[in-house]
């Protein structure tokens, strides 16, 4: 019945993303793309091939978040593909390995329990992957040091580390709740014990290092949010998370007094338009954009997005907010509750305390970032780094975004198989 749903779901997304296709062909040249047969052709097969994958591997898993994934990242290469062409290509490609790396992670994960005897491998490997920016020569950036190049390889191994540092913090976690659980009496108050705050300290120091060394407060912000979540959730004791707000708050404070580039960041999310020919052009034209696909929007192909830089991979929202309007807009946003609703649900029903924190973090990820951006391109929070998952251009980010969805599919057919409602 699930992948019932899922194939009726799909057949939407896929429907959707080449009516948004053709669309963008017919508002930029007013003629249908020559292409349309090749390219409705690869959509289906693509996604075609994942839902197959999921029939075969994991038939009791939740119906709806691979759909919603495919519908994102159909809707990010349209813009994407309209705003350019060259880029487009490149995308294309990474769809494709995302979606193989999709696949592979539901063949080679039979069960997600067997990932936490290797949780100190994860989290080495991940600590290092995440700071290779740090070293000179490979890491660069313009603002922040978030790329690594390799050759002719370049990628973001933030987004690699997001993973490996949630299967870590899960089997962690899973292991010491009781421990961790257990606290002082300081009159109304339960404080936890000064070993205990280790872990906390340990990553609101590797976040401040992100911070300070990459200049990434986007990655610092997701991190340090994501292991504050699973604590909160292992221990479910307020005083974690309201030491954690505290240890935030003061890193944030230091940070802004002593780093002129946090600094610059906040200026601009007060008062871009007095930076209008500097930092703040960006942020401004962003908003213009926004502002003129009013409700409706202008039509894919119709507008002009490109005149904000880095529209692509920051931006992209500004350009479906200003084709789309704020109907469009309001549908991206919702298409992102719907994948958090169902991983927190997906993370509700398991039994299994490694399962469910791991669940958690990797719903955490995807809610954290994709408020992150949505909130910096709308003025609610200070601009970051990070890309909108699935949509933004970044073969980096599609393919971690893949396995994620994908090891959250696992967890939601173990918990189906366990009920008993399928067979494994």
């Amino acid at each position: 019945m699930r992948r019932n749903t899922e194939l009726g779901l799909m057949v939407m997304a896929v429907a959707v993303t080449a009516s948004a296709y053709t669309l963008g062909a017919l508002g930029t040249t007013a003629t249908i793309p020559a292409n349309i047969g090749p390219f409705l052709g690869a959509v289906i097969g693509l996604f075609l091939l994942a839902h197959l994958a999921c029939r075969r591997y994991a038939k009791g898993a939740d119906g709806v978040l691979l759909p919603l994934a495919a519908l994102l990242n159909g809707i990010g290469y349209v813009f994407i593909a309209r705003l350019d062409k060259k880029v487009a290509g490149l995308q294309a490609t990474w769809t494709f390995i995302g979606v193989g790396a999709f696949i592979a992670t539901l063949v080679l994960v039979r069960r997600t329990r067997d990932l936490s005897r290797w949780k100190w491998t994860f989290a080495l490997v991940g600590l290092l992957i995440l700071l290779l920016p740090l070293i000179p020569g490979l890491g660069y950036g313009v603002d922040a040091r978030l790329w690594v190049r390799v050759g002719g390889l370049t990628f973001q191994p933030g987004e690699v580390a997001k993973l490996l540092l949630a299967i870590f913090l899960a089997a962690y976690l899973s292991e010491r709740r009781e421990l961790l659980a257990v606290g002082r009496k300081f009159g109304p108050f339960e404080i936890p014990e000064g070993r205990d705050l280790f872990p906390l300290l340990f990553a609101w120091g590797a976040s401040l290092i992100i911070m300070i060394g990459q200049k990434d407060l986007g990655s610092s912000l997701l991190f340090f949010a994501l292991f504050l979540v699973m604590v909160w959730v292992a221990t479910e004791r307020a005083s974690f998370l309201a030491i954690g707000l505290a240890l935030f708050a003061a890193g944030a404070y230091f940070a802004y007094h002593q780093f002129q580039h946090v600094r610059t960041r906040v200026t601009i999310w007060l008062d871009p338009w007095k930076y209008y020919n500097g930092k703040g052009y960006q942020l401004v034209e962003s908003s213009f954009s926004m502002a003129w696909g009013g409700l409706t929007g202008t039509g894919i192909g119709r507008g002009h997005p490109d005149r904000v830089p880095a529209v692509k991979t920051d931006f992209i929202l500004s350009a479906i907010g200003e084709e789309l309007g704020l109907i469009g807009t309001a549908a991206i946003v919702i298409a992102y509750l719907l994948m958090v609703g169902a991983g927190l649900r997906i993370a509700l029903r398991t039994e299994d305390p490694f399962s469910k924190l791991l669940a958690t973090g990797l719903t955490t990820i995807l809610g954290i970032q994709a408020f992150i951006i949505i909130g910096g391109v709308t003025r609610l929070v200070p601009l970051t780094g990070v890309t909108l998952p699935f949509v933004s251009y970044g073969g980096s980010s599609l393919i971690a975004n893949y396995v994620l969805v994908a090891l959250l599919l696992r967890i939601s057919h173990e918990t189906a198989v366990r009920a008993g409602e399928v067979e494994r």
